[in-house]
């Protein structure tokens, strides 16, 4: 099993989730975070002063899947985020050793 944590725009979020839902991905964890990388944050006015935004919002999907179904979801995240402009965001996959089901204590991947 793959972990797979990937770091979007706010705007992109919809046309992620439905790419994913067509590829059969039947669960996500969504979390709003804020860091920088390259984009290196962005300025706004508010009330007639100018504010350094050093961390930009973002937004985190996380999946788990199965390792044949690792690559056609990172090129599914892909296609669906990419603006081509610096601040996209990334994607990591990590091995996931274990998942657990709580409701009926299934493992591995009868637990996705």
């Amino acid at each position: 099993m793959q972990k797979i944590e990937a770091i979007i725009r706010h705007f992109k979020l919809e046309a992620v989730k439905n790419a994913l839902s067509e590829q059969g991905v039947q669960g996500m964890t969504l979390t709003e975070v804020r860091g920088f990388g390259r984009q290196k944050g962005h300025t706004e006015m508010y009330r007639g002063t100018e504010y350094a935004v050093d961390f930009v919002p973002k937004v985190k999907i996380e999946i788990v899947v199965s390792d044949d179904r690792t690559d056609a979801v990172v090129d599914t995240i892909l296609r669906s985020a990419q603006t081509g402009q610096i601040g996209d965001g990334k994607i990591f996959v990590s091995e996931l050793k274990e998942a657990i089901r709580i409701r009926t204590a299934e493992k591995g991947g009868e637990a996705l």
